[in-house]
């Protein structure tokens, strides 16, 4: 399971600096959306000099304005961001919480219902692996933010986690709270290693890190094609329980945790830049598939200590 590439359409404008600033090109500065402010001209388009025609033209404009009006233009501030239909830190937060919230509750039933069923447990994730692999692209590669698609992308998370997780407490049992409780303790860790400047993410990492990603989905793909065809004879696929197959988890889970760190950053440089509202369900999207990938990597990984 894959996270940062949902990021990818806004990578580009981030760097370009489309987003960041005032006065952008077809947009206008959050300061027009205060009580009594008058429109400011976009690019391309004739102020108020040029509608004139006339050297006196800025002289006419300042006295149209009445006493009242630039009273209240004084006070009323700067526009906060939610003023501006800026996305903010609480916005992701918010919709994280929510996301989060749909896969654990859609978890649990799936896990109710593998409890009841081997042969249904199995359909369930099997139609959540299938549909957020399918989603999962449609999403990334979709021009503009569909936050139903994001929300049938969590439910459909939630059937893959919660039946593959009862799959994996049935032959190992204590070994799902075991990895709950692990990637808790990683994604506080990777945070606070990040806002503190320990763990650094640079242009350079990104490259590093979505290369490396590339290479581990395709062979995570093969892998599990390969386990179901009965090439390897471990359910965990290619090095089963081995030296090796440990060796692999932990590769894995060191990308998982490393996305976190990506994610992290990219949020607060959208927060930063000012992107719009609605790019954080994307930003929580991306955290959410990140914490789960997160959490399957190390259930696989104690899965192979155990076996």
């Amino acid at each position: 399971m894959a996270s940062n590439p949902v990021f990818n359409r806004f990578e580009k404008d981030l760097s370009e600096g489309r987003y960041a600033g005032f006065g952008q090109r077809g947009q206008q500065s959050p300061q027009d959306d205060r009580p009594g402010m008058p429109a400011q001209p976009q690019w391309g388009q004739p102020g108020p000099q040029q509608q004139t025609g006339t050297a006196g033209a800025w002289g006419a404009g300042q006295q149209q304005l009445s006493n009242e009006q630039l009273e209240q233009m004084y006070s009323a501030g700067t526009a906060t961001p939610q003023q501006t239909g800026r996305m903010t830190l609480d916005d992701v937060v918010m919709k994280t919480l929510g996301l989060f919230a749909l896969v654990v509750v859609v978890g649990a039933g799936a896990w109710a219902v593998a409890a009841q069923s081997q042969s249904a447990g199995t359909g369930l994730w099997g139609v959540g692996l299938v549909g957020t692999l399918v989603l999962g692209l449609v999403i990334a590669f979709k021009k503009t933010i569909s936050v139903p698609l994001i929300v049938l992308y969590a439910a459909l998370e939630g059937l893959f986690v919660g039946a593959i997780s009862q799959a994996f407490e049935s032959a190992w049992p204590g070994v799902v709270p075991q990895a709950v409780v692990a990637t808790a303790c990683v994604f506080a860790g990777m945070f606070a290693g990040w806002k503190f400047g320990i763990i650094k993410v640079t242009e350079r990492s990104r490259r590093i890190f979505g290369f490396a990603l590339i290479g581990y989905v395709l062979f995570a793909l093969v892998n599990l094609v390969l386990t179901m065809v009965g090439v390897f004879p471990s359910p965990f696929g290619a090095g089963g329980s081995g030296w090796l197959g440990i060796g692999i988890s932990i590769f894995a889970i060191g990308l998982a945790s490393y996305s976190l760190a990506i994610d992290f950053d990219t949020i607060d440089r959208g927060v930063q830049a000012g992107l719009p509202e609605k790019y954080s369900w994307l930003m929580a999207h991306g955290l959410i598939v990140s914490v789960v990938w997160l959490y399957l990597e190390i259930l696989r990984l104690l899965a192979r200590l155990r076996d």
